[in-house]
């Protein structure tokens, strides 16, 4: 694609897509109606500030189908239809977590790749993302056949339902959509360095996407195996959900929205005093480089090795202001050194202080 303003790039491992550092996530723009929202949004505001991102230079989007039941893609789908073809950003999406359409809100989405079950969702997804193709199909989460919430990693007792897909075969399926031209590239999102090396063995593994900031390093593991395997590494939440920008307090975590997730999670609950105490320990490095907290805390995941890009979110135009340059952000080793000291000295997150 082409764009008015030129911010740094990288190439996403062996794909052919030469993507900006810093994309633009989609997962805040859902809507406040759905398990994981943040608070009310405004679609229109939300478009403008897509657009206001692509205008900017970011040349990609990141969503998933289950953003908002749907809604995010619907959202994207409508802000890239004032591009072209040859201006449109990249888009990026994902599979496997699945609603019941009729009353999404009763259970949790089911973590499912059976292979009709994907073919029924890119099909949705390039409907409502209005393309033709694909530019990077991530899996979701691992197939266990069970709601999400009922599994080892995100609150569950670990089981595995006897109705899940096994790796081997949901892998094979994205292979089969590459090879069909439906995307253009085949990615897996939380999935461990193990389970990337069995995929590995059937088709190679284009990019991953791991949860990554200075907060929740606990993904060095499986970054340290795609920089290994030539895979691009697109990490999302860089900025811890808000806590790394710079802006946030224990006043400013009690009046959010009863709707917004953060209100009962560890990071915003038992976890705040740590992790505000390293979102302050970046202000002298933000004040060397004459950029913000937020553009401190993305650049230091950019410059773990392996990383090719980041995953920022906004509701508003002004948010991205915030964080578009951060791809310029360049460290120093003094400054990665001052990051690692407050990071052990903070008690924040987990993983290792430095690569």
């Amino acid at each position: 694609m082409t764009s008015n303003t030129a911010l740094d790039t990288a190439k996403l491992g062996t794909t052919d897509l030469e993507i900006t550092r810093v994309g633009f996530g989609t997962w805040a723009v859902a809507g406040g109606d759905w398990r994981w929202g943040w608070g009310a949004t405004d679609d229109a505001e939300s478009i403008a500030a897509i657009r206001h991102a692509v205008e900017s230079g970011v040349n990609w989007i990141d969503t998933a189908a289950v953003y908002g039941f749907g809604h995010s893609e619907e959202l994207v789908g409508k802000a890239i239809s004032a591009y072209t073809d040859a201006d449109r950003p990249y888009i990026f999406t994902k599979v496997g977590m699945v609603w019941d359409p009729a009353d999404p809100h009763r259970r949790a989405p089911i973590r499912t790749m059976k292979p009709a079950s994907v073919r029924r969702e890119v099909e949705d997804s390039l409907r409502r993302l209005g393309v033709e193709r694909i530019d990077l199909y991530q899996v979701h989460w691992p197939d266990t056949g069970a709601a999400y919430g009922e599994v080892a990693g995100d609150g569950g007792d670990g089981t595995l339902s006897p109705d899940h897909t096994p790796l081997e075969e949901y892998w094979q399926v994205m292979a089969d959509l590459k090879a069909e031209g439906k995307v253009r590239a085949i990615a897996l999102s939380n999935h461990d360095a193990g389970q990337l090396a069995v995929a590995e063995q059937i088709a190679h593994v284009e990019a991953i996407q791991p949860p990554f900031s200075a907060i929740n390093r606990s993904a060095a593991a499986d970054i340290a195996w795609a920089k290994e395997h030539g895979t691009g590494v697109i990490v999302y939440s860089p900025l811890q959900s808000g806590l790394l920008t710079g802006t946030f307090s224990a006043e400013r975590v009690a009046a959010l929205p009863s709707r917004d997730w953060r209100r009962s999670h560890p990071d915003f609950t038992s976890g705040l005093a740590a992790n505000l105490r390293l979102a302050e320990a970046l202000r002298p490095i933000a004040v060397r480089h004459g950029a913000s907290v937020t553009e401190v805390a993305i650049a230091w995941t950019l410059a773990w090795p392996g990383v090719t890009g980041a995953i920022v979110g906004a509701r508003t135009p002004g948010q991205v202001d915030g964080w578009v340059k951060a791809g310029s952000v360049r460290l120093t080793a003094q400054d990665s050194a001052e990051v690692a000291t407050a990071i052990r000295t903070s008690g924040a997150g987990a993983g290792p202080a430095s690569a």
